[in-house]
């Protein structure tokens, strides 16, 4: 497989595979609904939530989890990473809440911190492979240490910065607070029939 993705993206110049690998989810059944499920919530959890206001980090994120799964991908001879890419969300997610009390179909109960290693090990009941849960959780830990963890070691820094072209294209620029703004872009608009007063 490594040899035949290779001979694809460098050979034959497909590079959109690069990024369809992460839109296939399997065939339509429990598996591909589970994984659409658990992609909207927590994507849109962690958009609504830490990186509220942050489109630009939001995105990075995605780009940077997406390369690390590439380059791992070809040593453990997967090609389609879409779930794995759903794992990494919840994992980042789950570090960044871990207070959160989960309820797995109602038969555990558990901190959030442990949802993807439920979530791998569901995935093993149903007879799935775990190396690509592994992997997401993998990628996921590589993303929340760099941003979360080392920034606050003694010594640490932070290694992961948005570039500013992610952040030209997607954050809304602050607003200036000398700024004035023009007669129709204040509240109301034009102060039409306001003047002198008559015999003042």
């Amino acid at each position: 497989k490594l040899s035949y993705l290779k001979s694809l993206y460098l050979s034959y110049f497909q590079i959109w595979r690069l990024i369809t690998n992460y839109l296939f989810f399997g065939p339509v059944g429990f598996n591909f609904l589970f994984n659409m499920i658990f992609l909207y919530r927590y994507c849109r959890m962690l958009e609504e939530g830490s990186f509220r206001g942050r489109t630009a980090d939001f995105v990075f994120m995605f780009l940077f989890g997406g390369l690390l799964m590439t380059v791992f991908g070809l040593f453990v001879n997967l090609v389609f990473l879409g779930q794995a890419f759903t794992i990494m969300l919840v994992y980042v997610w789950s570090r960044r809440n871990p207070y959160v009390r989960m309820n797995f179909f109602g038969l555990l109960i558990f901190q959030a911190p442990f949802l993807p290693w439920v979530l791998m090990g569901f995935s093993l009941l149903l007879g799935n492979s775990i190396i690509v849960d592994l992997l997401g959780i993998a990628v996921g830990h590589i993303y929340f240490f760099l941003e979360d963890v080392f920034p606050n070691q003694p010594g640490g820094g932070r290694l992961l910065r948005t570039p500013s072209v992610l952040k030209a294209i997607f954050d809304t620029p602050e607003d200036d607070p000398n700024y004035n703004p023009l007669p129709e872009e204040r509240p109301g608009g034009f102060a039409w029939g306001e003047g002198q007063r008559l015999g003042g």
